[in-house]
């Protein structure tokens, strides 16, 4: 499979997973000169705003997918999620930024961690101002 159809699949992945826990979707691939965010949704409390970065490995070598977001990658993140939220928000709303990492499930996989044979790990406010 492609880089591209990976990325993908696991952006599908990602937002079906993060409906299933009851946020609802505003934007996907949300992209500005100084970067990209890959899912922009809304907390299920109505008033958060929560960026994902999604990330897909099929393995753990080079620290897994978690270890991929960079110091540089999360500046990034940052000024793109303010960007967005200059645009589409107040002042006052509460966002966070998130990082969903994917890679194929094994049989160790914690069956609360699973999501259509792949491992799920959702590191909540990833990323702090």
């Amino acid at each position: 499979m492609q880089t591209r159809e990976q990325g993908s699949m696991a952006e599908t992945l990602a937002l079906s997973w993060l409906q299933h826990h009851g946020y609802r979707f505003l934007e996907a691939n949300y992209h500005r000169r100084i970067g990209e965010i890959d899912l922009v949704m809304q907390h299920p409390d109505n008033r958060t705003i929560v960026f994902v970065e999604v990330r897909f490995r099929s393995g753990q070598r080079f620290g897994g997918a978690l270890a991929s977001v960079d110091s540089r990658k999360q500046r990034k993140l940052r000024r793109t999620a303010n960007a967005w939220l200059q645009k589409h928000a107040d002042s006052m709303t509460p966002a966070r930024i998130d990082v969903l990492a994917l890679h194929p499930a094994d049989r160790h996989t914690p069956e609360d961690q699973c999501w259509q044979s792949h491992q799920v790990n959702w590191v909540i406010n990833a990323v702090e101002e």
